[in-house]
């Protein structure tokens, strides 16, 4: 299922060289249909930079709320985390890598050099790669060697500006370390990448157990990356903030001394603190957004809890 979309492919260690399937720009409208944003010339989903700056200040807890909405399966834990105080936000470009078959690449190297085709490796999508990008690369947790050494994590960070997701290896570790950029990888191991080809560049991944579209974004904290539809983007931003002026006045509440944790959090019972609550959110959201805050909770269901609003029992996230 998972490599449908691929073509035959071409490689040869050490280089990794291939064939590379590629989506093309209407078949990437046509799968990410939903997205609402503006496009990069090749179809990938542009979410704006406004919003990707707002999801920096948010927490693994404020995005699981992509279950409720049926994206289960967007999460992925189990890394080694370069910087685990830096939190990952960009737009996924996609590289699929698969062990080397040499009787395929016997038979699509020829084939390729009658084309006047030139070799192409995982670089290509390096390459690629712009301001706000994360090189997102499906190697199956393989660890033949590394994927990107020191110097393409160099040229990763200055091109970015943010990092990398590898589900497989990574080398030369004492050199990446230093960067002032994010990264997850399985494993680092002294070899250079090989016995791997290239099968596809900007086309859906696997990421252990998440599927991942170009152009989703990628957000990684220490305890592990989502992938976000650009559809559920500008929700759950908005849902953060509500979570936010929640905890405002959980903590202002608590800070006068006159209630019990259960009064209060994670949803008052009085009537006139919940009435309280309310007009303090749609104080702090603006008339417009605290409107569009009940209709978004209304076409969800409501939520727990009495005030509706972020973590403990207030809808998607934890109680603490």
């Amino acid at each position: 299922m998972r490599y449908a979309l691929l073509l035959l492919f071409v490689a040869a260690a050490p280089c990794v060289r291939g064939q590379v399937f590629n989506l093309s720009k209407e078949q990437i409208v046509k799968y990410t249909a939903q997205n609402p944003f503006d496009r990069f010339p090749d179809g990938r989903p542009k979410v704006p930079d406004a919003l990707l700056e707002k999801l920096r200040d948010m927490s693994a807890e404020e995005v699981i709320g992509l279950s409720a909405r049926g994206y289960r399966n967007q999460w992925e834990a189990g890394w080694q985390v370069l910087h685990p105080a830096k939190t990952m936000v960009g737009r996924a470009v996609t590289l699929q890598l698969m062990p080397l078959r040499p009787d395929v690449a016997e038979v699509d190297q020829a084939d390729r050099r009658a084309k006047g085709q030139i070799r192409l490796n995982h670089q290509t999508a390096i390459d690629m790669l712009q301001k706000d990008d994360v090189l997102v690369v499906d190697a199956a947790g393989a660890q033949f060697g590394g994927v990107i050494g020191d110097n393409l994590a160099y040229y990763i960070m200055k091109k970015t500006g943010v990092g990398f997701v590898i589900d497989g290896a990574i080398r030369d570790i004492r050199g990446i370390a230093p960067y002032d950029m994010a990264g997850y990888y399985r494993a680092a191991v002294p070899p250079a990448i090989h016995d791997l080809m290239v099968t596809g560049i900007n086309v859906p991944v696997r990421i252990g157990n998440a599927t991942v579209m170009p152009g989703d974004v990628v957000f990684g904290d220490p305890e592990g990356v989502y992938f976000i539809p650009p559809s559920q983007v500008r929700d759950l931003v908005d849902e953060a903030d509500v979570t936010h002026i929640h905890d405002e006045w959980t903590k202002k509440k608590f800070d006068e001394g006159k209630y019990i944790s259960t009064d209060i959090y994670g949803s008052p019972h009085d009537p006139a603190l919940i009435q309280e609550y309310q007009a303090y959110l749609k104080e702090k959201l603006g008339a417009q957004r605290y409107e569009e805050y009940l209709k978004r909770r209304q076409s969800m269901g409501g939520g727990r809890g009495a005030t509706g609003a972020g973590r403990g029992g207030q809808g998607p996230g934890r109680q603490n």
